[in-house]
């Protein structure tokens, strides 16, 4: 029986979910040549240092520093044979260019390029992930401010309470996603290069390299870090950088993801209650059984992810809680898995809140008609104090809306009929006095608060957003809707 790529298991954050940049970063070929391209810096580094190194083994290295397709069976062959990833490769690229195979990996350790090559991968896919959280939150902002006066329903404890509007609402998940927006920043300003350190972290192979020169092993560390595009190193770190660490990077992810959870509930419980809903295309199935229906699955699909993804930091945090004095091979098969579904997942999440955030369909109509069937309930302060501005006696006004309350109540909740306190208000005459205001006193306008004005200055120029924004302000302006792959 031959086998093909459809008998294989492939992960569905590869398949179907994560974007072809993410994926790329974390590829055999993008590690392996990463790998490459660290041993090329340390002999370049190392030659400019005094070291005797061929200009013919360094232009050989240059030329072979991405890995070919036919190179993976040869050091897939080899790690076989050696059960060691780093000199399979070291082997492999040998081969490609023997002018440096005598030379290459001098005074490293397989951390030099695992860890290295590790932090670079985090770092790269931070700096993926920033612009496009970015444009999420500028989309959202743009979905606020256009609906930062449209009145609608606010619930407490998932039950009507006072009115909000439907941008102010959108503005507490952009709060959250500036948070997010935060973490990752830092996360990624935070990071540095492992560096050129040895075997233990103390440098002692470098140092008989150099004949005990402690300048030119300095030299060395910052030559390659330079190269690697960090702008420094950390000066501890035994054989591994710490895998505290991945703990940081793998929480501010995590924490997006509860995010993502977040937003995406509330979308369907808007969807639920046919206020608002996410993209739908013209021939998109909602149930394969109903086919009335208009299931909210891309939301319903970014609360699973954001799920899978709030779970990731725990192998990240146990990995560096296991890790023994200068370092243990037990962090090695994790993160080979953790790392790299982190980025994935948060990638996926960022592609579906791009999607969903593009073409929101919001329901006007049936927003005012559940806020109609509360608004009677939420007016009766405001009517009390008219009551009172017109002479009469609060006690009084209160005791007569307490009964006409309980009696509408009664009619919603006992018999399933329209909320008429309204009426019941109008037909009396202890109420006669407002009965020409009480329109005015039910416009929802009056019971949303600063909520238009707290979005204006949210979202407006100079505000939170624009601030946080600023330094992402070409990628928000070419920004455009991201379709999904299923």
């Amino acid at each position: 029986m031959s086998s093909t790529d459809n008998d294989v298991y492939q992960t569905p954050l590869n398949s179907r979910y994560s974007s072809a940049e993410m994926k790329y970063i974390f590829s055999p070929r993008n590690r392996f040549s990463t790998w490459r391209r660290l041993w090329l810096w340390l002999a370049e580094s190392e030659r400019e240092l005094g070291l005797e190194i061929s200009e013919e083994a360094i232009q050989q290295m240059r030329e072979h520093v991405v890995i070919k397709d036919e190179e993976f069976p040869i050091a897939a062959e080899e790690e076989k044979k050696r059960r060691h990833d780093v000199m399979a490769h070291v082997h492999t690229f040998g081969l490609a260019a023997p002018a440096a195979a005598g030379i290459m990996h001098w005074g490293a350790t397989s951390c030099y390029c695992t860890d290295n090559a590790d932090l670079i991968f985090l770092r790269d896919g931070l700096r993926l992930l920033l612009p496009k959280l970015a444009v999420v939150i500028k989309k959202l902002s743009d979905f606020a401010a256009h609906n930062k006066d449209l009145a609608c329903l606010g619930y407490t404890h998932g039950q009507p309470a006072q009115l909000t509007t439907v941008g102010k609402r959108a503005c507490l998940w952009i709060q959250d996603l500036l948070m997010d927006l935060r973490n990752l920043e830092r996360a990624h300003d935070d990071l540095r290069f492992r560096g050129v350190k040895g075997t233990t972290g103390t440098q002692a192979s470098f140092l008989a390299i150099f004949d005990g020169d402690h300048d030119k092993v300095e030299q060395l560390d910052e030559l390659v870090t330079k190269k690697a595009g960090f702008a420094s190193a950390y000066t501890i770190c035994s054989q591994t950088y710490s895998r505290k660490i991945d703990v940081e990077v793998a929480n501010a992810l995590g924490d997006f993801g509860t995010t993502c959870q977040r937003i995406g509930s509330d979308v369907r419980h808007l969807a639920m209650l046919k206020e608002l809903e996410e993209p739908f295309e013209k021939d998109q199935i909602g149930s394969s059984a109903m086919a009335y229906k208009r299931n909210p699955m891309r939301s319903e699909r970014l609360c699973s992810l954001g799920r899978h993804l709030t779970t990731l930091p725990l192998g990240a945090a146990g990995t560096y809680a296991s890790q023994w004095f200068e370092r243990t091979l037990d962090d090695s098969a994790i993160r080979r898995i953790t790392l790299p579904e982190l980025f994935l997942t948060a990638d996926a999440c960022l592609i579906l809140l791009n999607n969903i955030s593009s073409g929101f369909v919001v329901y006007p109509a049936v927003i005012a008609k559940r806020v109609k069937e509360e608004l009677p309930f939420m007016a009766t302060e405001n009517i009390i104090m008219r009551i009172v501005s017109k002479g009469g006696s609060r006690q009084e006004a209160h005791e007569q809306i307490r009964v006409l309350s309980h009696q509408a109540g009664a009619e919603v909740k006992q018999h399933g009929r329209a909320n008429d306190l309204i009426e019941r208000i109008r037909r009396e005459d202890f109420f006669k006095s407002i009965i020409g205001e009480l329109e005015e006193l039910l416009d929802p306008k009056y019971f949303v608060g600063r909520a238009p004005q707290q979005v204006e200055k949210f979202v407006g120029e100079g505000g939170e957003v624009a601030i946080a924004l600023e330094k992402y302000r070409a990628e928000v302006k070419d920004a455009k809707s991201v379709d999904l792959h299923v």
